[in-house]
């Protein structure tokens, strides 16, 4: 087991808003040669039937695209921790054109990965009309809720703008290093704490059924730093029986890693636009989004399609993984992946 770590860490991904506000080399953009090549790529799956979640990386042939798949890749490990992806012609693409062009591109980063318990692989982020607490399975990612900061699962996501909606629905990201790095200083006391166990609400979603997950909200394997933070799903999980009361030094613990993001300075903001497609490490950045408003609008509705990627230069990722909603996927490929694995 990884020694607790109470003190800051030096890591590219340790990042503030402010500084990369006044950047754009977390932007990359599409050229009219990429656009024809995946353009040619999709007329050669759609030639053949290939539904989006059929199509394997050598049924979507990609050269061009291999130096910006480089420059991802080594963002999400080893940099920054996301990229903006711009330019993707969503306006003269229809929907299921989109669906697999988005699928596509990700079979040339990973692997896409189940995002519920019912195993689907690419997700409709939008507002479906429920409130979120309507249904004890509801997300908020099918709501139109302000969603806090939170990750998704497996090493990476990508959101892709199909429309971008009436208003509001401004993306945000926090680097979830510089945020452990700040509770360090502060608080050392409650750095430590947010590597000790939390029961988190699994909405339902647990594969193997399990109402709660019962993990670290921190981790570090082999010196890597790792976070699951869901702060509303911890406390949902209080709803249920046999759930441990949180503790006085719990509850000031979730605090501090919510107030912190909302301070001066530490927080990116910015909004998808149609054809822009975010791409966040799901270990060392949080993201959230504003509420937004649809209707009344002659405007489509505010649309998102989500994928889960488990990349082939990912970190190391602490045993507990194994078990939990969101990475277990990643973390049985990785292990898969090692030489000496059975």
């Amino acid at each position: 087991m990884s020694a607790v770590v109470r003190t800051p860490v030096d890591d590219p991904a340790a990042w503030r808003g402010e500084d990369l506000a006044a950047r754009n080399d977390w932007v990359i953009s599409f050229d009219t040669a990429l656009i024809a090549e995946l353009d040619a790529a999709l007329d050669q799956v759609e030639a053949r039937g290939i539904e989006a979640l059929d199509i394997r990386k050598e049924d979507f042939p990609l050269p061009r695209f291999s130096a910006m798949r480089d420059s991802i890749l080594s963002a999400l490990e080893g940099g920054l921790g996301f990229v903006l992806m711009r330019g993707l012609p969503m306006a003269h693409w229809d929907e299921a054109r989109s669906r697999r062009v988005l699928y596509g591109l990700g079979t040339h980063l990973g692997w896409a990965e189940p995002q519920d318990g019912a195993g689907n692989r690419l997700h409709d982020v939008r507002d479906i009309g429920r409130e979120f607490g309507s249904d004890d399975n509801i997300r908020y990612f099918q709501t139109s809720h302000a969603i806090k900061f939170h990750n998704d699962g497996a090493d990476m996501f990508a959101l892709c703008c199909l429309h971008a909606g009436r208003s509001g629905g401004l993306s945000r990201l926090v680097s979830a290093v510089e945020l452990f790095n700040e509770i360090a200083r502060r608080r050392p006391d409650l750095a430590e704490v947010l590597q000790q166990p939390f029961h988190f609400d699994a909405r339902g979603q647990h594969p193997g059924g399990d109402r709660c997950q019962v993990i670290p909200i921190y981790s570090f394997e082999r010196d890597a730093i790792s976070i699951i933070s869901k702060t509303d799903y911890i406390y949902s999980a209080q709803r249920f029986d046999g759930v441990p009361r949180l503790s006085a030094a719990q509850q000031e613990a979730l605090e501090l890693l919510k107030s912190i993001p909302e301070e001066p300075g530490m927080t990116l903001e910015f909004h998808l636009q149609q054809g822009d497609t975010l791409i966040a490490s799901n270990h060392v950045a949080l993201h959230g989004r504003t509420a937004f408003t649809d209707e009344p609008s002659s405007a489509p509705p505010r649309h998102m399609l989500r994928l889960w990627l488990t990349i082939p230069n990912g970190r190391p990722l602490p045993p507990h993984y194994a078990d939990t909603r969101e990475f277990r996927y990643t973390y049985q490929r990785r292990i898969s992946a090692q030489p000496n694995s059975s």
